[in-house]
């Protein structure tokens, strides 16, 4: 559901451009009334073609409903209805009712609703945690958001993902429990993103191909026009367009035929912002707590920038004041990581546009630059990334191939919640469709692990265990080396997780496959298919139920379906086993840390320390003081096991950092994907979906997680044989642990089956 959330803000238009409604006719709108014939529904956008019909057969109200259909083979992975106001009323809650009717839903169907304002998704809801599957009779459904200041218009709607017939009708908007068509008029004042539309259309900068020294040139003006986003008071108090002042001095730096014309147009540029008023008091980097100072050392190379821009760029640094606003972000409270505002889509700009590519690189490169909180560990020099990175962006000829090249430029920040989510598709390999397996790498290469599909699963010829070899001819090594540099990850790991998921993806129908069986290779003719994206491989826990005695001794509890309103059941059910394992190859349904964590401990135990950004010293991070558990009753008393692997990731590794702070927890498994740490989004040119992990997560004695992810105490992965003879090697080894030598071999794997406790 996380990739739903992700994926459907990104289908409706950028907000300036889109046709809106007026909410005085809306009432005949939200009821379909005021359609004349069979077809798509009137005045609404419709995604994809051919899944969204207007139904005067199956209605609830009047004569008229809208019905979204999809079968397996349905493009795309979900179908949507919406359409847009302008948010000019005043209010505090706007709300979205309707009546749905389902039949053989398969993934969900919900209503949907977000507000837009200078950056999509300022608020956003979809059902996705309450979908709408199977067979319903007509009922009605609300969701509600509250109105967002800096909201300036409203796409709502309807959505239906996986296969199915979902039919709505009678559809209400209301602002504060009234029609919307009470709610009081006011007119909001424009920001300069309103006022400056001179690029709006395209950045009118067009490129065949860059010399060595337009590139240095342009390298150089990334990095100064980053420092002055985040230092010059002019741009910090929101004056200015930003975005377009870049291209504004953008022809000058791509005309410059040396590095000393271009410097000096840089320092022209910077003089007609105006003086930078003296500091009081003025910012300093602390010296005590401070985990990560800002690399600011280049202002002063001055043969980078010559003696003049250098000194500019020095005095701007040192007269920044102690306390300062940021424009373009906030530090939000409570978690302290950056929220990115005022950072437009541009939904509405044609593609190719060099100059908007050149401001997604440079807008990302700073983003890292100055509020990543692990730069450090990033393992690349970042500053020639950038100027590598110029050319591939700049250049790209078509929006997918944009869109490929930041895949690759994020995938060197090295960070997995960092990846171009709204544009998965286009990373290879591309196609709608997959053969009907989960792939997992074991022993370094890529192994069927289970169906997603059952009946297609056995009718692609392709068994649990089975070592794919080669795909439509071509070798899978081959296939990895070219799909690698697009697949963002913290670590190789994660990296090799992703790959795995989606490396069977290509064309619907007929494909070709090598495959090792028991030593002997054998060709298969696989058909790929749709498939349903929630069933792909997020987890390796137990089917069945959320906990489960595994024997009179042995408590198993997985956190994919856990709740944590019944954290204290969970541990009655357990109190009287000897041992608990507590599976987390997956990602957490709901946040147990403390919870569950605070259960597990006998005294008051630090588990956990972040470091935080500063707005008044871009690019410095601050230790904060240790958090940690405090004891709750229940309290659980015996052996504890945390079970872990490469699908681990951010509130699992979280989670899994309180529970081992119990001296009596073991982790068993493999290393985790090592991004931890509150997600900051934010969009870029394209109306493309990126994001960071935006606070440092690190154990209690400063040790890191980023990158390494969580070390576990006993390794253990997976086994080509163990996978095909169906065994969970990673619980059975949790169990030898736990239980030593006293339990049997074949009891510890009759102990590990799927079955176990069922």
């Amino acid at each position: 559901m996380l990739l739903l959330g992700l994926v459907l803000p990104a289908m409706a238009q950028d907000v300036r451009t889109t046709t809106l409604t007026d909410s005085a006719t809306l009432p005949q709108v939200l009821n379909f009334e005021d359609q004349k014939e069979v077809g798509p529904p009137t005045g609404w956008m419709a995604t994809p073609e051919g899944t969204v019909f207007a139904d005067n057969k199956v209605f609830h109200g009047g004569k008229w409903a809208a019905r979204l259909e999809r079968k397996e083979d349905s493009s795309g992975r979900f179908s949507s209805l919406h359409r847009a106001i302008a948010l000019d009323f005043a209010g505090k809650t706007l709300e979205l009712r309707g009546f749905l009717r389902t039949t053989d839903v398969s993934v969900m169907a919900g209503l949907w609703m977000r507000e837009d304002g200078e950056q999509p998704s300022l608020a956003f809801d979809n059902m996705a945690d309450r979908p709408v599957k199977g067979t319903t009779e007509w009922t009605e459904y609300s969701i509600q958001l509250p109105i967002h200041a800096e909201a300036r218009k409203v796409f709502f709607g309807v959505l239906l993902g996986g296969s199915g017939t979902a039919w709505a009708d009678d559809l209400q908007l209301l602002v504060d429990g009234k029609p919307i068509t009470e709610a009081a008029k006011i007119e909001r004042p424009k920001t300069v993103f309103e006022l400056d539309d001179e690029f709006n259309a395209g950045s009118h900068i067009q490129l065949e191909k860059l010399r060595p020294v337009q590139i240095e040139n342009l390298a150089t003006l990334g990095r100064v026009w980053g420092f002055l986003k985040y230092h010059h008071p002019k741009v910090l108090s929101g004056a200015l367009h930003w975005d377009y002042q870049l291209f504004r001095i953008l022809p000058t730096i791509l005309q410059a035929p040396d590095h000393a014309t271009a410097n000096a147009a840089m320092l022209k540029w910077i003089t007609t912002l105006g003086p930078v008023p003296p500091c009081q008091p003025c910012a300093a980097v602390s010296a005590g707590d401070v985990a990560m100072r800002p690399d600011v050392a280049w202002l002063e190379d001055t043969n980078l920038l010559g003696a003049e821009l250098s000194r500019s760029l020095v005095a701007i640094y040192k007269s920044r004041p102690a306390k300062v606003q940021q424009f373009y972000l906030d530090i939000a409270p409570p978690v302290l990581n950056p929220t990115f505002k005022h950072e437009l889509g541009y939904g509405q700009v044609k593609f190719p546009d060099a100059g908007f590519q050149l401001l997604a690189l440079y807008r990302f490169w700073n983003i890292i630059e100055w509020w990543s909180p692990y730069r450090d560990v990033m393992g690349e020099n970042w500053n020639q990334v950038l100027a590598e990175f110029i050319p591939r962006i700049a250049l790209a000829k078509t929006k997918d191939d944009y869109a490929l090249q930041m895949m690759a430029l994020i995938g060197r920040a090295h960070d997995s919640h960092a990846n171009l989510w709204s544009s998965l598709d286009v990373r290879p390999p591309v196609g709608e469709c997959q053969f009907p397996v989960i792939v997992r790498f074991a022993e370094n290469q890529p192994v069927v692990y289970d169906y997603i599909i059952a009946t297609a699963g056995k009718e692609s010829g392709l068994a649990r265990g089975d070592v794919i070899t080669e795909i439509d001819g071509v070798p899978v090594k081959k296939l990895v080396d070219e799909w690698k540099p697009y697949y963002a990850g913290s670590n190789d790991a994660s990296i090799m997780k992703d790959i795995a998921m989606f490396m069977t993806r290509g064309k619907c129908g007929e494909a070709s496959a090598n495959i090792l069986r028991n030593g002997k290779t054998l060709a298969l003719k696989p058909k790929r298919v749709p498939v349903p994206q929630q069933a792909m491989g997020f987890t390796h826990d137990l089917p069945g139920e959320t906990f489960r005695l595994l024997s009179k001794d042995v408590a198993y509890l997985k956190l994919s379906t856990v709740k944590s309103e019944e954290a204290t059941q969970y541990i009655q059910k357990a109190a009287a086993t000897k041992a608990l394992i507590i599976d987390i190859r997956n990602y957490p349904s709901n946040f147990m840390v403390f919870a569950l964590g605070q259960k597990l401990v006998e005294k008051e135990t630090d588990f956990v320390r972040f470091t935080t950004g500063d707005v008044s010293n871009p690019g410095a991070f601050y230790w904060g003081e240790p958090l940690s558990l405090t004891p709750e009753q229940p309290l659980y008393t015996g052996k504890i096991a945390i079970l872990v692997d490469e699908v681990s990731i951010s509130q699992s590794e979280y989670t899994t950092m309180a529970f081992r702070s119990s001296p009596r927890a073991i982790v068993v498994g493999s290393t985790t994907a090592g991004a931890d740490g509150n997600t900051s989004p934010f969009a870029l040119p394209g109306n493309l979906r990126t994001m960071i992990s935006g606070i440092g997560i690190f154990y209690p004695n400063k040790k890191p997680t980023q990158r390494i992810g969580i070390i576990p105490d006993f390794e253990v992965r997976p086994t080509i044989a163990g996978i095909r003879a169906g065994r969970d090697e990673v619980l059975e080894e949790a169990l030898r642990q736990l239980l030593g030598k006293s339990v049997p071999e074949d009891e510890i794997q009759k102990m590990a089956r799927p079955s176990a406790g069922n």
